[in-house]
């Protein structure tokens, strides 16, 4: 078999891979950064507006909360949790329905093994408002 024939095949299966992909949500960051109050490496979805409150208070204590309309959004967030080092980072990268459930897809960067990092704690963490309420079920993606 050609090698051509081996790469237009991959090609083709990835096409289709990704026309077979759900559909992504629209997904609008209220805050990302390395410095969160939350120490503990947690996911949460955030639907109620007092939620949000203590959400908020928690993460970045006084600092101005991000306005969301619960009427037709609801707040999900990544945190890492307390990590010894820069070079680590968070990113929810998609937002997609899977049946009546919401997947958020996050991206964990880690500071590379033997690279020069400063040794500063941080806590990662990446927050987004989403135009829907349902159940959610978060998967870390490569």
């Amino acid at each position: 078999m050609s090698v051509a024939l081996v790469l237009n095949g991959a090609l083709i299966l990835t096409l289709i891979g990704g026309l077979l992909q759900a559909p992504s949500i629209p997904m609008r960051t209220l805050d990302r950064g390395a410095e969160s109050q939350l120490d503990e490496s947690q996911q949460v979805a955030v639907r109620t507006a007092a939620e949000w409150g203590t959400l908020w208070l928690r993460h970045a204590g006084e600092r101005e909360r991000p306005a969301v309309d619960f009427a037709r959004e609801m707040v999900v967030g990544v945190f890492l949790g307390s990590r010894p080092t820069a070079g680590f980072s968070i990113e929810i990268v998609r937002a997609r329905e899977d049946g009546q459930t919401l997947v958020v897809e996050y991206r964990e960067t880690r500071a590379r093994p033997g690279a020069v990092a400063a040794q500063v704690l941080t806590s990662p963490y990446h927050i987004v408002a989403v135009p829907t309420n349902r159940d959610v079920r978060f998967e870390r993606v490569p």
